[in-house]
């Protein structure tokens, strides 16, 4: 995966759109946008760029790497209507960390509009740990999740456990004989889970919120 590739999935998960989602909005064929994002077709035309960057809210520039829009921040919208959620334990980026539940007594403030109108006992709050999900994700975000056992599509990213206590943060893929669980950072491989093993695998949650504190 090229460096375009890897804005472009960023920013697919960032905006929770799908390949279709994506074609669907460009007009460009699902096949053509996955072979953009994989790297398997490094030279794009400029238009379809253009296309793509539109879609995505972002300028063509950033998709090519000609600029780091990431670094423009928006100006938060201030509200005194606010909710306080615990910061109940780590989730892992990498694999084979084992969920412990263990409040320290750490809490986030959250306006309420984030929670779309759910009510606060149907979130929980994880921070992250590791950088297997990097760039969408680093180590020490903490993560609002939306507790469901089920995620809306394959590619999701989700709340993970599996092999019965160990936790993760991860794309997930379902096939018809396997689960893999995929990092963003393309450095780390992938994990597939087969057979029985699948009954053990059980969605937590998918992440809402995105916390990071930003080091001077």
């Amino acid at each position: 995966m090229n460096n375009i590739g890897n804005r472009l999935l960023a920013l697919m998960h960032e905006k929770d759109i799908s390949y279709g989602d994506l074609s669907e909005k460009t007009n460009i064929p699902k096949s053509a946008i996955h072979r953009y994002v994989t790297g398997a077709t490094e030279k794009i035309p400029i238009e379809r760029i253009k296309n793509i960057a539109a879609a995505l809210g972002v300028s063509a520039e950033y998709i090519l790497g000609w600029n780091d829009e990431s670094s423009k921040l928006k100006n938060p919208t201030v509200t005194s209507d606010t909710v306080v959620l615990p910061v109940i334990g780590n989730i892992a980026a990498g694999y084979d960390e084992i969920a412990i539940e263990d409040w320290s007594g750490e809490t986030v403030e959250v306006p309420c509009s984030y929670l779309k109108g759910r009510d606060k006992k149907e979130f929980i709050v994880l921070k992250v740990h590791g950088d297997s999900m990097f760039p969408e994700y680093h180590n020490g975000d903490k993560v609002v999740i939306l507790k469901q056992a089920t995620l809306p599509r394959s590619g999701t990213i989700g709340a993970v456990l599996y092999d019965g206590e160990s936790a993760t943060l991860k794309r997930v893929e379902y096939f018809n004989d396997k689960i893999k669980l995929i990092p963003i950072n393309p450095t780390y491989p992938p994990k597939t889970i087969t057979g029985p093993d699948c009954e053990s695998v059980r969605i937590i949650g998918i992440p809402k919120v995105l916390i990071r504190e930003i080091e001077e």
